[in-house]
C-alpha cells in the first residue's frame, strides 16, 4: 500500500492538505463523488483541484509530512511540499511553477 500526501486548491482559493492511499478516489470524494464522501471543509468549497502529491514510505511518514505542511504559513505550503523527494506538481494553475500565488 502506497501512501501519499496531497495538497488541493479549493474553488475559493484556500488550500487543503491530506493523506490517502488512492489519490484518484480521494480527489473524486473531495469533489462530491459520491455525494457527502469528501472532507467537510472541501464540500463547501468545490470544485477542488490537485496541486501537489508526494509519495511516502508508510502511513507514519505521510502523517508526519502532512503535519509539517499544516504547520507552515499558507504561502509556504506548496513550495515546501514540492521540495520533498518524489513530489509531483499537478497540472492546472500555478502548481508547475512551484509558487503559491493565491492572494
Amino acid at each position: 500500500m502506497s501512501w501519499h500526501v496531497y495538497l488541493l486548491r479549493c474553488a475559493d482559493g484556500t488550500l487543503y492538505c491530506g493523506i490517502t492511499t488512492d489519490m484518484g478516489r480521494r480527489l473524486a470524494e473531495h469533489n462530491g463523488e459520491p455525494p457527502g464522501a469528501g472532507a467537510k471543509y472541501t464540500r463547501a468549497r468545490q470544485p477542488v483541484r490537485l496541486v501537489a502529491c508526494v509519495p511516502c514510505a508508510d502511513k507514519s511518514a505521510a502523517l508526519r509530512l502532512e503535519l509539517a505542511v499544516k504547520k507552515r504559513p499558507r504561502a509556504a505550503k506548496l513550495n515546501f511540499l514540492l521540495d520533498q523527494p518524489g513530489a509531483l506538481p499537478e497540472h492546472g494553475g500555478n502548481a508547475t511553477s512551484g509558487k503559491d500565488t493565491t492572494p
